[in-house]
């Protein structure tokens, strides 16, 4: 009934938006189409699979004086030649959400349609530095860009080549700031996974300091003492930026952090950016032989690893051939087991709300499962993916 009653709250409190005056509708509704195919070829885990899956998702951000309210409707279709496994690809990741906002209307062997608010909120300013929100919305304290251990608000996957929007988490969050430069973060976070039910409470400051972004948090994460500091600034022409946490696991402490560089060139009037970063993790696996009691554990389940391996590196490059054409190219690789994906990729810009993309991402590394070793590599077993996007902002 909590959830229920609380989702109805803020349903009624979207359409009286969705009613209200004129001036108040600047950000009444934007949308998003996205429909992509996607070809897999076999591997020991599956057989060659044809999938498409198209995305319509609608957005509205309407504000009336101090009161505003956040919502994103999403609908997702997956069509597979082959049976349908698992869970419906190109939606919105998520996990763990509180409130029962997520319906799948038809589902069958070879189809499956589901939709979805992403985002539903309401926020309150009565100060112009105060801010304070409630119900599914994005949060965000990730300092590096692909590998994010300091982030524990549904980080994204390195690995996907649609990362358009972060996943809402159901939280109550007060924002303060202090003065222009800082800012004091609350979120109280309540989930529901397969470990059961649990809260997170955390507070994060960050400040600027001689052009340097400095930022900590702290709190109980998942019932867990944790802790995190990160920054971010320069080096010459070099961004660098860094994050680490310090979790309280099962009576251990667990040492999580990344650190990484990027820079954009100019290369005959085109853009160039080049990007590497290394991630070291304790709670990650140093071996093939402990991948099926790390996906067996809490921290997986609750949706806590964007990678598996205790250390890995990103490499990423990306050229501007032309004002409208792109391409670039990702080398996500587990230093411990040697396997890695790499995902060259192509966009062309039809216009400023089209666009087109496609490319492969291939699995290198061990792919000879075994009983006594199920999952090889991380990587290995992970075939070639190829797909080619369409989407459109309206």
């Amino acid at each position: 009934m909590r959830e229920r009653g609380l989702a109805a709250l803020l349903g009624a409190c979207l359409w009286a938006g969705s009613v209200g005056p004129a001036a108040a509708q600047s950000q009444l509704l934007s949308g998003y189409l996205q429909t992509v195919p996607v070809y897999t070829t076999s591997t020991e885990l599956q057989e060659s699979n044809l999938t498409s899956f198209s995305r319509f998702r609608l957005t509205s951000e309407p504000v009336f004086g101090a009161f505003s309210i956040n919502a994103a409707y999403e609908h997702a279709v997956t069509i597979r030649w082959r049976d349908l496994i698992g869970g419906p690809v190109g939606v919105v990741p998520g996990g763990g959400e509180w409130l029962n906002l997520q319906w799948a209307p038809s589902s069958s062997e070879h189809v499956r349609w589901q939709h979805r608010f992403d985002r539903l909120s309401v926020g309150w300013r009565p100060t112009r530095a105060v801010d304070l929100s409630v119900g599914r919305q994005a949060v965000s304290w990730g300092t590096t860009l692909f590998l994010t251990p300091a982030d524990p608000f549904s980080p994204f996957s390195p690995a996907d080549p649609f990362r358009e929007f972060r996943a809402g988490v159901d939280a109550a969050r007060v924002r303060i700031s202090p003065s222009a430069l800082s800012e004091i973060d609350v979120v109280v976070r309540a989930t529901e996974t397969a470990v059961g039910e649990e809260t997170t409470a955390l507070a994060r400051g960050l400040m600027t300091v001689n052009n340097w972004e400095i930022s900590g948090w702290g709190g109980s994460l998942y019932g867990d003492a944790a802790g995190a500091v990160a920054a971010a600034g320069a080096f010459g022409a070099w961004a660098v930026r860094g994050e680490t946490v310090v979790r309280q696991l099962e009576g251990a402490t667990k040492l999580r952090g990344t650190i990484g560089v990027d820079r954009l060139f100019q290369i005959k009037r085109r853009d160039t950016l080049v990007l590497v970063e290394y991630q070291h993790d304790q709670m990650g696996a140093a071996e093939p032989d402990e991948y099926l009691d790390l996906v067996r554990s809490a921290p997986f389940a609750r949706g806590e690893f964007q990678v598996i391996g205790r250390d890995e590196t990103v490499l990423q490059a990306s050229v501007q051939v032309h004002p409208l054409w792109s391409i670039a190219g990702l080398w996500l690789w587990n230093l411990n087991d040697r396997s890695a994906l790499l995902s060259p990729t192509v966009a062309y810009s039809l216009s400023d709300e089209a666009s087109v993309a496609g490319g492969i991402l291939v699995g290198v590394g061990d792919d000879e499962s075994t009983p006594d070793r199920p999952v090889p590599s991380e990587y290995g077993l992970s075939g070639v993916t190829a797909y080619l996007s369409a989407s459109w902002y309206f």
